[in-house]
């Protein structure tokens, strides 16, 4: 069961560093004006949003789903954290999503949103992931 959960814990950081770093490349890529560079924001952002985000995504779940079906029995104990962090997690598959469309703006050169909103944007999976990582290890309801 160790090496699932550490499954689990190294894609989920793969997730999360394209859910950082994506926005990021939103904050530069709105701020370009010059065809080179804007070119060159739209290949960066699309292998990683398909290339490491999802992917990441889709290996947390996973390994996720597998420690909950492994764990089941262990869970009538103590569930508000777990029902807590899920609903989490599915809000950050909303703004995985949010992303996808985000990224297919700029592909056509629709991004109707300032530097400054990605910059925002940037800070939301932090929250995210203090919660559930305190969620996880503190389990405190």
């Amino acid at each position: 069961m160790l090496w699932i959960k550490a499954m689990h814990l190294i894609f989920m950081v793969t997730w999360f560093a394209g859910l950082f770093y994506l926005p990021r490349l939103f904050v530069y890529h709105a701020q370009s004006t010059d065809k080179i560079s804007n070119e060159r924001f739209k290949v960066m952002e699309r292998k990683l949003f398909y290339g490491i985000m999802t992917p990441g995504m889709i290996a947390t779940f996973i390994f996720g789903i597998w420690m909950l079906l492994d764990y089941a029995w262990a869970l009538y104990e103590s569930t508000w954290w777990l029902t807590i962090k899920l609903t989490l997690l599915g809000l950050m598959l909303v703004y995985h999503y949010v992303c996808g469309v985000w990224l297919h703006d700029f592909k056509y050169d629709r991004n109707y949103h300032s530097h400054v909103y990605y910059r925002w944007m940037n800070e939301v999976p932090v929250i995210f992931l203090v919660i559930i990582i305190m969620l996880a290890v503190v389990k405190p309801f």
